[in-house]
């Protein structure tokens, strides 16, 4: 069963260049939402913070993410990666033989138990260091709305803060061309039946998405005029595709392969081709309304195939520490 939202990129032959300055981040909270949430570096001390739970992403195991969990252990946060094997998932496979499958109408359950049950242990084993205090989710890719899914059945035991990295929350919008839901139903169902993002003292959303490469179409619009602007491989260090003004050009230039295929994979989530994303999950689709929405430049869907220093992830430290603060108060 396909529960991957976008295709993955094809290998780079030379990883991005790095960030030749600090990565940004664009917030589309409100003042409000950020009053008291941005902690200082004197407030990140060796105290033990509320332990978090980590969601494995679709096809990832436990092991992809030793390293996030050591380096939220080095902020004081306590971690429990819910254990998931990458052969695991292959029980996914049972959702072929639900009719709800092939009418695109299909629910999380029965066929993610499996997972649901996972993040339950670690939830509980969680809870343990917690020591009756709130917990944190953090779900990676397909984890974070697994997460939701989990908080609906399973109720919020104790959790304070949801914080997705690369999840594709939204489902694909209907009636797009050439758009299949590879979800077959999940995320419309997750939209329907799942509370709410909110962004309160007692429980809060953080949503964080990734704009490592812009994605091409497929065909070129002919609706575009080419002596105005054209795709353009130029190396910047956080993406491989920019719009650039063709006066500086002495003839129009393509989008590169790569850029028309990333793109295909972001069409397939939200409907459209030539949209930022981290590469697998386009921007777009990695935010929910009513969380706090925050988008970072150059950095990659995964810990596979990533780089700390070339093509940084969503768990890579100098990641972490933009977002840190928010498991922290």
């Amino acid at each position: 069963m396909a529960l991957a939202l976008a295709l993955p990129p094809p290998p780079l032959s030379q990883p991005l260049k790095p960030p030749r300055k600090a990565l940004s981040c664009r917030c589309s909270a409100t003042s409000q939402q950020q009053e008291g949430v941005i902690a200082s570096s004197s407030q990140l001390t060796s105290l033990n913070y509320r332990p978090a739970v980590i969601l494995p992403g679709l096809g990832n195991n436990t092991s992809d993410y030793d390293k996030l969990k050591l380096t939220l252990n080095g902020y004081g946060v306590p971690a429990v990666v819910a254990k998931v094997s990458r052969i695991d998932w292959l029980r996914n496979a049972a959702g072929l033989v639900d009719p709800n499958y092939w009418r695109g109408t299909l629910r999380p359950r029965p066929v993610l138990d499996w997972y649901l049950k996972r993040v339950d242990e670690a939830v509980n084993e969680a809870k343990e260091l917690a020591a009756g205090g709130t917990l944190s989710l953090i779900g990676h890719s397909a984890g974070g709305w697994l997460a939701r899914v989990y908080m609906e059945e399973f109720g919020l035991s104790n959790i304070s803060l949801l914080l997705t990295l690369g999840t594709p929350h939204l489902p694909p919008p209907k009636g797009s061309p050439g758009v299949i839901d590879q979800t077959r139903g999940l995320l419309n169902y997750v939209e329907k039946n799942c509370s709410k993002a909110v962004y309160t003292p007692e429980l809060r959303y953080v949503c964080i998405a990734g704009r490592y490469i812009q994605g091409a179409r497929l065909l070129d619009d002919p609706n575009v005029n080419p002596s105005s602007a054209a795709y353009v491989d130029i190396g910047e260090p956080d993406s491989e595709v920019a719009i650039v003004n063709a006066a500086s050009l002495s003839t129009p230039v393509s989008p590169t392969f790569r850029a028309r295929f990333v793109g295909q994979g972001y069409k397939q989530v939200c409907g459209q081709a030539d949209v930022w994303g981290d590469g697998v999950v386009p921007e777009v689709a990695a935010h929910l309304e009513g969380a706090l929405n925050l988008s970072f430049d150059g950095v990659y869907h995964s810990p596979v195939g990533s780089d700390d220093d070339l093509r940084p992830w969503y768990g890579s430290p100098a990641i972490v520490e933009q977002w840190i603060h928010h498991l922290l108060n």
